[in-house]
């Protein structure tokens, strides 16, 4: 789902600032979409639910180390 990299990149880039669904919002999904794209990276343990400033969602450490490599 192209949707759903493009809000994985944007949660990485976004570090906090804004929560999930204005972060959804700002690249054009609806709530329901960004709902179930915050679903599907929760059961592919993309990301987990912590309070990170704004936002409750923070990428998992394994993704954050593996973009540090590259």
């Amino acid at each position: 789902m192209k949707n759903k990299e493009i809000y994985l990149k944007a949660l990485i880039d976004n570090k906090g600032k804004l929560n999930e669904t204005d972060l959804g919002q700002k690249i054009g999904l609806n709530d329901n979409e960004t709902q179930e794209i915050i679903v599907q990276l929760l059961s592919e343990y993309k990301i987990e639910y912590v309070q990170n400033k704004n936002c409750n969602y923070s990428i998992m450490r394994a993704i954050k180390r593996k973009n540090k490599d590259r």
